[in-house]
């Protein structure tokens, strides 16, 4: 592959050729993925466990005689440099997420109590993928958000290992992350499983994590027809990079391998006014892809075919493009960060100042990583103990208010042609 396939590139705003090329970065089409998991989610509705054993047969060549295991029952034996690196996460995870746990309250309006009580979703589902990588620091994140809004049951599904058992790793971080049952089943099964319960699975009513294109397409397609909620579809990760003439080309060029690293679809975009910073980005790029050579042939493939080194006019049109983009990560590597930081407006997690890598918030700082990608993060957040709380409104209405407000209700419920019962179920109490 040829190392000099990315190229600093000089684009306006005004470009709208070159912009959209920018904007229309990887999104999952999952349409193909949705015919192909449907049967298979209908046939674990329908068959329960021995849809489980067959699915995973076929797919994982792995024949299951148990699925489910309690966590205290599982192997947690590992490496005690691993269990502190671990708890430290959580804690830190723990202690921002406690944070976001919002409050009861109640106000009067027009002489009546209203109010806003939260409560918890029942049962979680956490999927973690296996295979190729493990993705323990992915349970900390789902998981312990759920049990600080109080979710009463979190469980974990995860592929089976080639003994079909639990990997001791995540055992060990299910246990720390408050999780009750492992069950090993992975793909679209394990979320059908997850969705409707079976003999040995525990139905849930919320699933979160990563997984392949049929993960996120049995997610899709069972949250669409309301029988789970779902954090959103995750697509490749990205990272926005907004750097000045003071950033390091060394350090950009890192975070920018640091996503790539994750899978060939990944994006990875430098936007600066500093054509000099550009150009040594591209040599500090070139250079690591030859020295770094672990997941080679993915960084290659991220960087040279969904990457981009961009020069911009301005630094406003650098904030302008970031919030068009609304990536999933976005670094700001600016003299001036925290003021620049209040020009964002559409971000999934930002990393403020030369010292604050994509990697920190994967593992370590305390923010979520299970962010909203390909734009969503317009409308999405990332993922917090808001995501496992329902807000229930409740009012309290006083016989003097419901005589005030009763000739408005009676205005609006004739506008509406719905005057002779919604408008007579007020009238009745004042004639009472």
């Amino acid at each position: 592959m040829d190392s000099m396939a990315i190229k600093v590139q000089k684009i306006s705003i005004n470009d709208r050729a070159s912009v959209q090329k920018i904007l229309n970065r990887a999104k999952s089409d999952l349409s193909a993925a949705v015919s192909t998991v449907i049967p298979i989610l209908q046939e674990i509705e329908k068959k329960g466990d021995s849809a489980i054993r067959s699915y995973t047969e076929r797919f994982d060549r792995i024949q299951l005689n148990q699925f489910a295991f309690p966590v205290k029952n599982c192997d947690k034996n590992i490496e005690e440099s691993w269990k502190k690196a671990f708890q430290k996460a959580a804690e830190n995870i723990e202690s921002f997420h406690k944070t976001q746990m919002p409050k009861d309250y109640e106000v009067t309006i027009s002489g009546n109590q209203l109010g806003i009580k939260y409560s918890p979703i029942e049962s979680v589902a956490v999927y973690a993928p296996g295979g190729k990588a493990l993705y323990p620091s992915s349970i900390l994140m789902g998981a312990i958000p759920a049990r600080i809004a109080g979710v009463k049951n979190i469980s974990l599904f995860t592929p089976p290992d080639s003994s079909g058992k639990v990997n001791p790793i995540l055992a060990y971080v299910a246990e720390l992350a408050g999780i009750d049952t492992i069950y090993t089943i992975g793909g679209a099964q394990a979320i059908g499983a997850a969705a409707y319960g079976t003999q040995t699975v525990k139905k849930s009513d919320f699933v979160v994590g990563p997984g392949n294109r049929y993960v996120a397409a049995a997610k899709s397609y069972l949250s669409s027809i309301g029988v789970i909620g779902i954090e959103s579809i995750a697509g490749p990760s990205e990272v926005f990079i907004i750097a000045d003439e003071s950033a390091n080309p060394e350090w950009v060029a890192t975070d920018m391998l640091s996503q790539a690293e994750h899978g060939e679809d990944s994006v990875a975009i430098l936007a600066t006014t500093s054509e000099s910073l550009a150009e040594e980005v591209e040599k500090e790029l070139i250079k690591a892809l030859k020295s770094r050579t672990k997941r080679k042939n993915i960084k290659e493939k991220s960087i040279h075919e969904n990457s981009f080194l961009l020069v911009m006019k301005s630094m406003d049109e650098c904030f302008e493009l970031s919030n068009l983009y609304a990536p999933e990560h976005l670094e700001i590597m600016t003299k001036n960060y925290r003021k620049d930081f209040d020009k964002i407006l559409h971000a999934g997690s930002v990393f403020l100042g030369n010292y604050s890598p994509v990697a920190m918030g994967d593992y370590i700082s305390g923010t979520n990583h299970i962010l909203p990608t390909a734009g969503l993060s317009r409308i999405y957040s990332p993922l917090g103990v808001d995501s496992f709380l329902k807000r229930v409104t409740y009012q309290e209405i006083t016989p003097d208010s419901l005589r005030e407000l009763q000739p408005y209700v009676d205005i609006l419920s004739t506008l509406e042609g719905l005057d002779e019962e919604h408008g007579t179920s007020v009238k009745i109490r004042l004639n009472s």
